[in-house]
């Protein structure tokens, strides 16, 4: 069985995410993906961010018309009620996307196949990630590509120990990132025509300005972002 993982702040989830997610699973036949907002993101802890179970909410509302997305509580902040989710850390520290694949794998089989979702953009960092040459040997990557990406980009972004040579990459320079890169220990599927110029600054920006919000997320979204007053929109 495949199975889909996709990260992220999700401030707020939007269209983009969903369209990604629904062509990874065409595209490698998975049969669920579990959608799961970060509390603190190693990434972005400079950033504000809306708190999390504002977060959590959005996406439940915008995966709830798809029965194979389902919205997750691994990284969940720990609360005083009890004992945090499986993989979900103490307020304050960062979720390590490592941490929470291992933990969401202690409850699959060993024959499931695990997909980590991502942006070309995002991927562009991947190897300052914590423990990312472990996170390559823990599931394949399906990496949604855009125009002005290369091949050549998408390996040379790997961590220093998965890297080819430059000698090796040089040919690819000028082919788009396109298809599958798989290299010794890597497994990258590159999906075409599925970038959504949506970013979530300019959501809030539109939040704020109060102005329609349909271009960018579901209704259900768009109404919980208005009746919760996020990113300066209460009336």
């Amino acid at each position: 069985m495949n199975i889909g993982f996709f990260g992220g702040t999700f401030d707020p989830i939007h269209r983009g995410h969903l369209v990604l997610a629904q062509a990874a699973r065409e595209s490698l036949h998975l049969a669920r993906i579990y959608f799961v907002p970060a509390n603190v993101p190693p990434h972005k802890q400079r950033h504000p961010l809306s708190p999390y179970f504002h977060r959590y909410a959005m996406v439940a509302l915008a995966t709830m018309a798809e029965r194979t997305f389902l919205p997750s509580l691994l990284e969940a902040p720990t609360s005083n009620l009890g004992a945090a989710p499986r993989g979900g850390k103490a307020p304050g520290a960062p979720n390590y996307s490592i941490n929470t694949v291992r933990a969401l794998k202690n409850n699959f089989k060993k024959s499931y196949r695990l997909f980590f979702l991502m942006g070309v953009d995002a991927f562009q960092d991947i190897a300052t990630w914590h423990e990312a040459e472990a996170l390559f040997a823990e599931c394949e990557f399906i990496v949604a590509s855009r125009p002005g990406y290369s091949l050549a980009d998408v390996a040379n972004a790997l961590p220093e120990a998965l890297r080819p040579k430059p000698s090796v990459t040089k040919p690819f320079s000028k082919q788009p990132a396109h298809g599958q890169l798989v290299l010794p220990g890597v497994t990258v599927h590159l999906l075409e025509d599925v970038h959504q110029n949506i970013s979530a600054s300019a959501i809030r920006q539109a939040a704020a300005a109060r102005r329609s919000l349909l271009r960018f997320v579901t209704p259900e979204v768009a109404d919980y972002i208005r009746k919760a007053g996020l990113y300066g929109s209460r009336e």
